[in-house]
């Protein structure tokens, strides 16, 4: 690999500061425009820049030119700075107002979320008492079908005591089985999971509104 020259005339005129504007801080460097040319004339040439802009078409350097030099259009710079310290207030006010807004649609989610949640888990608790309260039924008709056949034999019929004992057993635990034994209420909710609120959550993340809204 073929190594560069550099005149023995050229030495490093570079600085750089930190110009602060309020809570904003901006880098600006100072340098020399074409360090390893040759030619006295630009060698002499210095540049200044400062820190990329998120704003297309600003401008960021600003070199030696025969109508003006640098120390003439610091000035610019200074404005330059200022109006990005303007700009990036602005955005970080809109940033701010944008994460305030994400955070109260989350919260009105999340709230969503736990209703529904428990409104699943009411519903399956109400679904399990149905079910609980026919079989009781079918099983009570079975036991009065039952003792009306055991009331058509007389005591002696063989089999009828191992019935009746049958009969009552079943008896018991039909009533058993019944959620109407008791006034029912609605149950106690249980403390949610962050895995329980997923499929009620469209696409939010449980876990807070800056996480990802995609599992």
């Amino acid at each position: 690999m073929e190594s560069a020259h550099y005149p023995s005339k050229y030495s490093r005129r570079d600085g750089a500061i930190r110009i602060a504007i309020g809570k904003f801080s901006y880098a600006v460097t100072i340098a020399e425009e074409n360090p390893q040319s040759s030619d006295p004339e630009k060698v002499e040439r210095l540049v200044v820049e400062v820190t990329r802009y998120r704003s297309n078409g600003r401008q960021c350097p600003w070199a030696d030119r025969k109508r003006w030099q640098v120390e003439d259009i610091l000035e610019k710079v200074l404005r330059e700075l200022e109006q990005r310290a303007v700009e990036e207030a602005a955005r970080e006010v809109e940033e701010e107002r944008a994460r305030v807004e994400r955070r109260r649609r989350w919260e009105l989610a999340m709230a969503e979320a736990r209703r529904k949640a428990h409104e699943a888990n009411d519903a399956t608790a109400l679904r399990e008492q149905i079910s609980w309260w026919r079989e009781s039924q079918e099983i009570s008709a079975y036991c009065r079908a039952l003792e009306q056949r055991i009331d058509g034999e007389t005591s002696d019929t063989p089999g009828v005591r191992e019935a009746r004992e049958w009969l009552s057993w079943a008896c018991d635990y039909a009533a058993s089985l019944d959620p109407l034994r008791t006034l029912p209420s609605r149950p106690e909710h249980p403390e949610l999971r962050p895995e329980d609120l997923k499929p009620y959550l469209k696409g939010w993340s449980p876990y807070g509104p800056g996480e990802r809204r995609a599992w």
